[in-house]
């Protein structure tokens, strides 16, 4: 175990940066979804440059709002990191195959706060998912065997 895991100031430290780098990432998410929802010009310029049709638009901002909500809540922050994660990919690529003459810093930022938060809560939410995961197997387990099967394997035990 190394002094950066175990040290709770380094822990409490780590926290801090990564809420509020969650904050800052969701609020930029927030007005640029916003922005895409309600028709900000610039962004139907660019989305009228993917030639995809508004549709892809609404969804994008959609995608970005959730993404924005997610980030503020701390159990389903890795969830919204990880959605961000995908959909910026999208836009950088979009910004530099399609788009061309616009350069991709916006979408590349986002990037890196996305995947920084996703490592940095990533620890955490692995835990919930092996939980959920063995949860759901234990539940299963139990309905396989049924009562009269279980009592019976108790028995020879």
């Amino acid at each position: 175990m190394n002094w950066a895991t175990s040290n709770p100031l380094s822990s409490r430290a780590k926290d801090v940066v990564l809420w509020a780098l969650e904050f800052v990432t969701a609020a930029a998410l927030l007005l640029d979804g916003i922005g895409s929802l309600f028709g900000y010009p610039m962004l139907v310029e660019t989305f009228d440059k993917i030639g995809v049709g508004h549709w892809f638009r609404y969804v994008t901002g959609g995608i970005e709002v959730i993404s924005a909500i997610l980030l503020l809540i701390p159990r389903l922050s890795p969830l919204g990191a990880a959605l961000l994660t995908c959909t910026t990919v999208g836009a950088v690529l979009s910004h530099l195959v399609l788009i061309g003459n616009s350069p991709p810093v916006p979408a590349m930022a986002m990037f890196s706060f996305a995947t920084i938060i996703l490592w940095g809560r990533f620890g955490t939410f692995k835990w919930r998912l092996l939980k959920l995961f063995a949860l759901a197997r234990s539940k299963c387990r139990e309905t396989a065997i049924g009562p009269e099967r279980r009592s019976v394997l108790s028995s020879r035990g």
